[in-house]
């Protein structure tokens, strides 16, 4: 699918977790400007529940993701590549494309213990963390789209 929209690719390790927290925060936060995307470098091959729980508590639904292989995007063109855990940031490869890379980590919720309360607490808490992480991202990438669209017109 070929659009006009450049395609900002999260990855993680395991794709189950962080890097969907974060492709649907995106998406939800500049979904019109991007194609977000999300995979990870040895995908768990799942979805986490709690992920997806702790996303439709503000209004997101990813259960219609899917786990997948970071190879899956080589052939297409990838403008940006934010990585979201340190492993998968030294397996990272360039990306056709690729303009920009980021890396920004956060906590596993996955490996969070105790009762699925104190769980869902952990998934809530990264969660938060990466949505205001991604939400300031989204907001600067717009005031350099309408910056650069002010230059263009003068």
């Amino acid at each position: 699918m070929k659009t006009d929209k450049p395609t900002i690719l999260v990855l993680c390790t395991g794709n189950s977790c962080r890097s969907h927290l974060a492709e649907g925060l995106l998406r939800a936060a500049a979904g019109d400007l991007f194609n977000v995307a999300s995979a990870g470098s040895k995908p768990a091959g799942y979805v986490h529940p709690m992920a997806i729980a702790v996303m439709k508590e503000i209004g997101i639904d990813i259960s219609g993701h899917t786990s997948k292989h970071m190879n899956e995007f080589l052939d297409g063109e990838i403008e940006t590549v934010i990585t979201v855990c340190g492993n998968v940031d030294q397996a990272c490869p360039i990306f056709p494309g690729q303009v920009n890379r980021h890396h920004w980590p956060f906590e596993d919720p996955a490996h969070a213990i105790g009762t699925d309360e104190e769980k869902l607490a952990v998934f809530r808490r990264v969660r938060n963390e990466i949505r205001r992480t991604f939400t300031a991202y989204a907001d600067g990438r717009r005031d350099e789209l309408k910056s650069a669209l002010k230059r263009a017109s003068a």
